[in-house]
């Protein structure tokens, strides 16, 4: 199959390689050209634009980083939906605005394309073994057609409702995430301002009530797990300023709907207290030193 991948960052490159091992034919493009010259190097196609990626493609995926990019991307004259034959599937696995989603989607439909939102959750250790979870939101029919793609990406497929909906599970599962991050930092530097080993302190909660997937599998202690971004510097992974985007977009949505989350909007503060550290390109399990 040809597919368009727009987007070769720490998610999307990893990705599209997934792809290409999998046997697709992938075009893709990216603003950076060290991403570009890796995707190359791993065999793919680079498009001179992004709108070029999806000349005679069947399918084209989007990763980017906010609502704005990827209304830049598919909307106005100049924009892909312009562009591509309305034949291509549009795939965004940007998190975005479940709204900017939505209407994104209506202007696909309404120019005779397909298209779902299919954010994803497992970071950039799940991008590259292609275990990563997508949470899909669109007609039944196009997930259907497009789960066979997603499977060579990810292990679990979620359809979770119409137009916008995947990125509604999305905000709020990363809301979670954000607040075990905080949790989990604080009660492991408590646990060593008190004299445990990290490494201990960690085994045991991670077998008890307080277990999470950020304590088991992205521990933020420096030197209690391996190839996490907590033992590279916080390098890589994803970053306090993403997660302080996607805060903003869940506690947004929340207000929306007159809703009140007390912890996220705290948390969200938290995060945006330890970005204006001079924190934000870290990986955001730096909260890690979080100082108040």
């Amino acid at each position: 199959m040809k597919i368009g991948f727009i987007g070769l960052g720490n998610m999307g490159l990893p990705m599209a390689i997934n792809l290409l091992k999998a046997g697709h034919e992938v075009t893709g493009f990216d603003l950076v050209q060290g991403q570009i010259d890796a995707f190359a190097k791993a065999g793919g196609k680079v498009a001179k634009s992004a709108n070029a990626t999806a000349d005679g493609a069947d399918v084209v995926i989007s990763m980017l980083p906010a609502s704005r990019h990827v209304e830049g991307l598919y909307l106005g004259a100049n924009g892909l939906i312009a562009y591509a034959n309305p034949k291509t599937l549009l795939i965004d696995c940007s998190t975005i605005s479940p709204k900017v989603a939505q209407a994104v989607a209506a202007e696909a439909k309404a120019k005779g394309f397909a298209m779902v939102d299919a954010p994803v959750s497992g970071g950039t250790a799940g991008a590259q073994a292609g275990t990563l979870t997508f949470m899909v939101g669109g007609e039944n029919s196009v997930v259907e057609c497009i789960r066979p793609i997603l499977e060579n990406m990810g292990k679990n497929i979620f359809h979770a409702g119409g137009s916008g909906a995947g990125q509604t599970v999305k905000v709020y599962n990363n809301m979670l995430l954000g607040i075990q991050m905080l949790g989990t930092s604080e009660a492991l530097r408590l646990g060593i301002a008190n004299g445990m080993d990290p490494k201990v302190l960690s085994d045991i909660m991670s077998k008890s009530s307080g277990r999470n997937w950020a304590l088991e599998l992205y521990n933020p202690c420096p030197g209690v797990m391996e190839n996490v971004p907590s033992s590279k510097g916080y390098a890589g992974g994803f970053g306090v300023d993403l997660m302080l985007k996607d805060m903003g977009l869940a506690i947004e949505n929340a207000q929306d709907l007159g809703a009140s989350v007390p912890l996220g909007e705290l948390s969200r503060q938290l995060y945006e207290s330890h970005s204006k550290a001079g924190n934000g390109q870290l990986d955001f399990s730096s909260v890690f030193n979080l100082k108040n």
